[in-house]
């Protein structure tokens, strides 16, 4: 099934093309022209990704993000608004997006960063209709799902299966998940990853998890397998 983009623009010849675009990538677009509209999709229908512009005519496109997340929507909220300031990312953050693109842009750049956040939060705004096993990450709240159950993680090993999540089918190296998962500047043993990733294959293959946490000897780890991606 193709996953939905909802996006949420008032100004047609920039919506236009981000519709086509998206269209032809295989993806299930809708468009709206007002944060009340948005509201309303996101309460009736199944959306994976919002596409969000701040300067709406009815309320602000913040209203719109903090309202959805209080709502009880868990797919994914990318910003893009001329307003570039350091504050009106960190405001949007804040307010529950997981990315913020500033105008103008390269419509490959946002087609980039739509995949991006399908692969972070397993494609789907929540586990409705999902096979039985398919792994759902959802990032703003910190919760892993096998298929419609929730399989409970500690805080380190929701964050190496971020990261291997956010490259699947590709080898992360172990330095990268060290620096990631815990800091750059961490000098513990590297042992403290290996028991991590081992809680966390046992957690999610108790769980029936068809993906698959596989070792690449001298290099690092590649999650694989069957997902909610598909």
């Amino acid at each position: 099934m193709a996953h939905a983009v909802l996006i949420v623009e008032d100004e047609e010849d920039i919506a236009l093309p981000l519709v086509r675009t998206l269209e032809r990538e295989g993806y299930d677009v809708r468009w709206v022209d007002t944060g009340a509209k948005a509201l309303e999709e996101l309460a009736a229908g199944f959306v994976d990704v919002v596409i969000l512009d701040l300067g709406l005519p009815d309320m602000d496109g913040l209203d719109v993000c903090r309202s959805a997340r209080e709502t009880g929507y868990e797919g994914a909220i990318m910003i893009v608004t001329a307003r570039a300031g350091e504050l009106d990312r960190v405001v949007g953050l804040d307010y529950g997006a997981d990315d913020y693109l500033a105008k103008p842009f390269g419509l490959a750049e946002l087609q980039a960063r739509v995949r991006a956040l399908l692969r972070r939060t397993g494609g789907h705004a929540n586990g409705a209709g999902l096979p039985e096993g398919a792994l759902r990450i959802d990032g703003p709240a910190r919760r892993v799902y096998a298929g419609e159950t929730e399989v409970a993680l500690t805080g380190k090993e929701f964050d190496v299966l971020s990261v291997l999540a956010g490259q699947r089918d590709k080898v992360v190296s172990r330095e990268r998940l060290m620096a990631e998962a815990w800091d750059e500047n961490w000098y513990g043993s590297t042992k403290t990853l290996d028991v991590t990733i081992g809680r966390l294959r046992q957690k999610l293959e108790a769980a029936g998890v068809t993906d698959k946490v596989v070792a690449v000897r001298g290099v690092g780890f590649r999650l694989e397998g069957g997902s909610a991606d598909a």
